[in-house]
């Protein structure tokens, strides 16, 4: 087992404000009322274990394409990637609900090719439709295999704000935390053809610990997308 470099705090930095904030209304509050207080620390506690970004550790192998959020598979499907030309892939999406860790991982080794953000409305995550109406963000990686990977933040009914703090041509390895995305969501990635999936609709996962594909052994590079 590979353990990657974790360079950042165990409660998000995203979060900091909202905790910080949080904590404070609530002591004030107790200064006050300590019945009256309750709903604010019960926030408070919420917003910490929301917040929560525990490191990971991420398996070996050249060609595993890891979870990129915890959660629950949603979707395992042949569909064309509307971020990458139109190709066909393997489909795979993760749920996230308010109790999971929306800390984001990149699924692959690989540099980034393009990074485009789409407004959109906010159905609930779990369904199909928000996948393409939804608001999200496409992050498109082409592996040291020339593979390319799509990853994709989904807003979902209560989320309000995604989080990319990845950079066009900026190279990333498996399970470095790339993103977040605040409250229920999704993730989908799509992977090239002959990629083997590892998890079925129901699966609970991790990321980065969670394999969820292996990518096919013999490829010739692709065109990256324009």
């Amino acid at each position: 087992m590979k353990i990657p470099p974790y360079p950042h705090p165990r409660i998000a930095r995203e979060g900091w404000g909202i905790l910080a904030g949080s904590l404070v209304v609530a002591l004030l509050v107790t200064l006050w009322s300590g019945w009256v207080s309750i709903p604010f620390w019960v926030f408070a506690l919420f917003a910490l274990q929301f917040f929560r970004d525990p490191a990971r550790s991420a398996p070996d192998g050249d060609l595993l394409v890891l979870s990129p959020a915890d959660g629950r598979i949603v979707c395992v499907e042949d569909a064309p990637d509307p971020y990458a030309d139109g190709r066909q892939t393997l489909k795979i999406s993760v749920f996230m609900n308010v109790f999971n860790v929306h800390s984001n991982r990149a699924p692959v080794d690989g540099k980034v090719q393009s990074i485009t953000y789409f407004p959109g409305k906010f159905f609930n995550a779990a369904l199909d439709k928000a996948s393409l109406e939804n608001e999200r963000n496409a992050m498109v990686i082409q592996t040291p295999q020339g593979h390319i990977v799509t990853a994709v933040q989904v807003a979902g009914l209560v989320a309000k704000r995604i989080l990319c703090h990845a950079q066009v041509q900026q190279t990333l390895y498996a399970g470095q935390r790339y993103g977040f995305i605040r409250f229920g969501s999704r993730v989908d990635v799509y992977l090239p053809p002959g990629s083997r999936p590892r998890v079925a609709i129901g699966d609970k996962v991790q990321a980065t610990s969670t394999v969820l594909a292996v990518l096919p052994e013999a490829h010739s590079h692709e065109q990256s997308p324009a």
